[in-house]
């Protein structure tokens, strides 16, 4: 792929982070640039039908849209491959990527959750997609094994939410950890992963804490 590569994106988007990661992975160069997504700029909206990021730009030959069309479009156009050669296998791929996507809205009721009942039953909601999740996992290090795939881009986003969930007040109480050593194993490995590890800026976790606590919910008042 020759044609100049423009990432737009915002600095806690977890879909934008799965794109990033395919992007190195691929060793694609690209120029990021954020928005507030409070006060879209008129030339992002001319860009984004939905007003969402990611958003990719493909030099002059034009603009895609939404993170699992980027990533396949990524996928389609450049080595190496993240998907099993295998059409079985590469289906159930993207059926777990589905699911990836199920427990981003799963973490976004968790820290929108307006009282404490609410919040336990987001816990348990996660909880209960992370057994499914265990049960799926084999001998590692990644999703599939040995090969880093895109489950492995998707999942990296996810599993980064904990690193500060994980440092809340009462973190303990939900359990989401407890008898589930695969994915505990699975997320130590994504997390030094290189290409995970650099979708975010150094700031992340500190910009995530202000996010949390802005929210005025119940896991606002656990952010210290």
């Amino acid at each position: 792929m020759s044609a100049p590569l423009l990432l737009v994106s915002h600095p806690l988007c977890p879909y934008v982070q799965r794109v990033a990661i395919v992007l190195q992975e691929k060793g694609l160069p690209f120029e990021r640039r954020d928005i507030d997504l409070a006060a879209k700029p008129d030339w992002f909206l001319r860009l984004s039908p939905l007003g969402k990021t990611p958003v990719l730009q493909v030099g002059d030959e034009g603009v895609i849209f939404e993170s699992s069309v980027i990533c396949e479009y990524l996928e389609d156009t450049a080595l190496p491959r993240l998907h099993p050669a295998n059409a079985l296998l590469r289906a159930r791929h993207r059926a777990w990527m589905e699911l990836g996507s199920a427990l981003l809205n799963a973490i976004g009721s968790f820290y929108n959750a307006g009282d404490e009942e609410r919040l336990r039953q987001s816990a348990a909601d996660i909880r209960r997609r992370f057994e499914q999740v265990e049960a799926a996992l084999d001998g590692g290090p990644y999703f599939a094994g040995a090969e880093f795939s895109l489950v492995d881009a998707v999942f990296g986003p996810v599993l980064r939410y904990f690193e500060v969930f994980d440092a809340l007040q009462g973190a303990a109480d939900f359990g989401f950890w407890d008898g589930l050593p695969k994915l505990q194993r699975w997320r130590a490995a994504l997390a030094q992963r290189p290409s995970v590890a650099a979708a975010v800026a150094p700031d992340y976790a500190e910009r995530l804490r202000r996010f949390v606590r802005a929210r005025g919910s119940a896991l606002s008042l656990r952010v210290v």
